[in-house]
């Protein structure tokens, strides 16, 4: 099958893709559950009348005993909240179905799955204890934060790593094409979105050419895709062309709780030497060549070096998920190459099934202890208790924190909810900006010069505790002023929110972002 006839299999409406998006929405989901219970209390009345007295009982007692597990489960207090009030509003339907949610066994097989993993891969990747005793003279509390990274995430901390900043798509198509050309042995490449147009194809082209070098080509993608981006048999048609290629989680015609948790991560690992991360997907608008939401505003990094054996351990955990062990040692051994660089680099991941929030606890640490400022950039904001007082100390404390994010959403929700912020994190100090041109899919911290994550890691609930998620934090690298010189260069495009602006948004939004806040762990 040629890459021609496999372009036009991938032909998909637009519009199609808009009502898909609707229909399978996480809060029409809600609101479906709302709509059903109502329904069953409608026909009960109508045809049960006697039997009505029982039934509002029952639904007391059995939501009264839902309560209280989840109260004593241990879980975030939002979404504490959010369950018990769409329990307390939909005893029947939300009850059984925080149940399901909690009990399901596919999700225990698959977290038992990756704790294999990561045993597996775990004796190839040690972490360098000169690199330690190096960052502990530099800094003993970012030492102790990769300490926490490395003992409950399994992700080393490295020297010996070149870093590039990419501040726009298409300054990452191009760096892509120009490694894609080099690559000897093999390519992974691991993306939440993977869409049909202009940048698939260049990348498409070069791929297919580098398997009939012989350099192994390896390729997975959410399954959320085979729901608008591609046809479901999308994989089998590149295998055909020697790509292996897979979904995470396809989504089939059967209730599972872990299709709720996809795979947001974006990974691109060349012979071991190179990689890739950052907010970037493969699809037209992340290289501004389709308008959808104005001007899309994306960054990411390139790595040349050690640190690159993180971002492999990662795509070879999530790749082996459903497989059999293989000999890790051919890629995650590779010979490294001496790369004179400055500061330290640990590409780390975030998975729903450890009970450990680290894409939080990072982004946390570095509001806690800046002196300075923390400037960053989110597409989201969609914040739990702790962030909101994480961010709210640091403004109060004199730290200068600032929030970009976008001035045309992708989504009317969340970005109703994100408004609902507006006003407490100003009265703290924080300053927010919204991106007048369009859209802000980046996902950047950045902090007083010597700190700073680019990765895949949103400011809302999925990210930071339902997806796989990962990113690279950097420490004392000199790129860290180039991301924090792009970043007041955006700036210069940006409006700033005022007290008065929160006063004057449309009543709508106002009510809904409230509204929605019950809810929004849910999201």
């Amino acid at each position: 099958m040629t890459r021609e006839e496999i372009a036009k299999m991938q032909l998909v409406q637009k519009s199609r893709s808009g009502i898909l998006r609707i229909i399978f929405g996480r809060t029409a989901v809600i609101l479906a559950l709302i709509v059903l219970q109502a329904f069953l209390l409608f026909n009960i009345i109508k045809y049960f009348q006697q039997y009505v007295p029982a039934f509002f009982g029952g639904n007391a007692v059995f939501a009264f005993f839902i309560v209280l597990y989840i109260i004593n489960k241990g879980n975030n207090p939002s979404v504490q909240l959010s369950w018990t009030i769409l329990t307390l509003l939909t005893p029947v339907v939300g009850g059984l179905l925080y149940l399901y949610v909690e009990t399901h066994p596919g999700q225990r097989i698959l977290e038992k799955r990756l704790e294999k993993l990561y045993r597996q891969t775990q004796k190839y990747v040690k972490q360098d204890n000169e690199v330690v005793n190096s960052l502990k003279q530099a800094d003993i509390g970012t030492a102790r934060m990769a300490d926490y990274v490395r003992k409950h995430g399994n992700f080393s901390i490295y020297q010996n790593t070149q870093v590039t900043y990419l501040p726009l798509g298409e300054a990452k198509l191009e760096a892509m094409i120009e490694e894609l050309e080099k690559a000897k042995h093999f390519i992974f490449m691991e993306y939440f979105i993977l869409a049909r147009g202009i940048m698939w194809e260049r990348i498409l082209e070069i791929l297919q050419r580098k398997v009939g070098e012989g350099v192994e080509v390896r390729l997975m993608y959410d399954g959320t895709c085979a729901v608008s981006l591609l046809p479901y048999d999308y994989p089998e048609m590149l295998k055909k062309i020697g790509i292996r290629c897979k979904m995470f989680a396809p989504l089939k015609p059967i209730l599972s709780t872990h299709y709720n948790n996809r795979d947001h991560r974006k990974i691109l690992v060349i012979d071991g030497k190179v990689g890739f991360t950052g907010g970037i997907n493969i699809g037209d608008e992340y290289i501004n060549h389709e308008e959808r939401f104005g001007h899309w505003k994306d960054t990411a990094v390139l790595l040349k070096g050690d640190a690159v054996e993180g971002l492999t351990q990662m795509f070879l955990q999530m790749w082996n998920v459903n497989e059999k062990a293989e000999d890790y040692s051919k890629y995650l051994c590779v010979e490294k190459e001496k790369v004179e660089a400055q500061g330290f680099v640990m590409p780390y991941g975030d998975s729903p099934f450890d009970e450990e929030l680290i894409g939080e606890m990072v982004y946390m640490d570095i509001l806690n202890r800046a002196e300075h400022y923390v400037h960053i950039m989110s597409p989201y904001l969609i914040l739990d208790h702790e962030m909101v007082t994480a961010l709210t100390y640091a403004g109060k404390r004199g730290v200068d924190v600032k929030l970009m994010l976008p001035h045309i959403p992708d989504k009317i929700l969340p970005f109703a909810l994100a408004k609902s912020h507006y006003k407490d994190l100003i009265r703290a100090g924080v300053k927010i900006y919204e991106y007048t041109p369009g859209f802000v899919h980046a996902k950047v911290f950045v902090s007083d010069d010597i700190k700073a994550v680019v990765g895949t890691i949103n400011l809302d609930y999925r990210s930071l505790y339902l997806h796989f998620e990962c990113a690279a934090f950097l420490y004392g690298v000199p790129e860290i002023q180039v991301i924090e010189r792009d970043y007041q260069e955006t700036l210069e495009k940006c409006r700033q929110i005022t007290l008065e602006d929160c006063e004057k948004e449309k009543i709508y939004i106002r009510i809904l972002g409230k509204l929605l806040k019950v809810v929004a762990p849910l999201m």
